[in-house]
């Protein structure tokens, strides 16, 4: 049976187990989210041992070259030696510069980093508290247009993080970042090609900022947006994107409220309901799919079965978990 050594400890890895499973399984105590390798952090570096390609795949050159890894994708054959990830090697400074309420749940946060930050619209960033709490938000800024990170934060019921950040942050607060990660934004070079984004709750954040980066760019397909909610005061930045529509004869924003007493020009039911209705067939279509998980999920398997190639359907699901007995923020 292959053997973790981690600090002043040793602990069993049984077979097919990842490290993370392995680990947790044990009592350590690790940061973790997805658990899917999407997230970036539960990042590990390995001293000594080998690491399975697949649990670096996504790591810039540097972090692969220092031997890190994520632990949730790794199931070594052998035993290896790890060790905890250095600050100066993930981690960036940042300052609260803006916090803005746009839904009666989601705060917009601007965030001032330290050094500058490259990244493209639609990535996320890992946000880590003084405390070493940590979780994961998408970008909706844009950086030729805008000096500063933008992230918009829902609040969620026993959210740690995030009832942090909509009731408790404060301007001026520190906080640590790292990042920018995934592969779920736009590329030029195809400029004709339409482009599908639907999101809900605040899945709007990725979107809203690959609209603007690609209008920006001069695309020139069709670009349709799907923002839904259940109560219609959860749909946020509305002026902002039907702005964008008058201002772009390609952009076409479509408000869905699944829920009870929508407002005039609202689309009654789910955005993912609506977008499949309105395009039946996507073939030759990018998307771009961000919010809850079932919606995701299903949305996915829509758009696929609609005639959108895999490789084309860029899929964010903000899976939540349990955090020992506390639902991730």
């Amino acid at each position: 049976m292959p053997r973790l050594q981690y600090g002043s400890a040793s602990y069993d890895l049984l077979s097919g187990e990842s490290v993370l499973d392995a680990l947790l399984r044990q009592g350590v105590d690790l940061s973790y989210s997805c658990r899917k390798g999407s997230c970036l952090t539960c990042m590990l570096r390995c001293a000594k041992g080998h690491i399975p390609p697949q649990a670096q795949d996504g790591l810039r050159d540097s972090l692969r070259a220092q031997g890190y890894f994520l632990p949730c994708l790794a199931s070594p054959e052998g035993d290896i030696d790890l060790l905890s990830g250095e600050d100066a090697d993930l981690f960036g400074r940042a300052r609260l510069v803006e916090i803005e309420r746009l839904a009666p749940a989601i705060v917009r946060i601007r965030l001032e980093a330290a050094t500058p930050l490259y990244y493209h619209p639609g990535q996320f960033i890992n946000l880590r508290r003084g405390d070493g709490l940590m979780r994961s938000y998408s970008l909706a800024s844009v950086p030729r247009r805008e000096d500063h990170l933008e992230i918009h934060v829902k609040r969620l019921k026993g959210g740690a993080m995030s009832t942090w950040l909509n009731d408790e942050a404060r301007v001026g607060d520190a906080i640590d970042i790292q990042g920018a990660n995934g592969s779920g934004f736009y590329l030029p070079g195809h400029p004709d090609r339409p482009i599908l984004l639907i999101g809900n709750g605040s899945g709007l954040a990725p979107l809203y900022g690959i609209a603007r980066d690609a209008l920006g760019d001069g695309h020139r397909g069709e670009i349709r947006l799907y923002h839904g909610s259940r109560t219609a005061d959860g749909l946020y930045l509305r002026d902002e994107l039907r702005a964008l529509a008058v201002s772009h004869e390609n952009f076409f924003y479509t408000p869905c409220v699944s829920g009870p007493e929508p407002n005039p020009g609202d689309r009654t039911g789910r955005a993912d309901t609506a977008a499949f209705d309105d395009l039946p067939q996507l073939s030759g279509w990018r998307v771009f799919l961000c919010g809850s998980p079932p919606m995701v999920h299903a949305a996915k398997r829509t758009a696929y079965l609609a005639g959108a190639k895999l490789a084309d359907i860029h899929a964010d699901a903000f899976e939540l978990r349990e955090l020992r007995k506390t639902p991730r923020a």
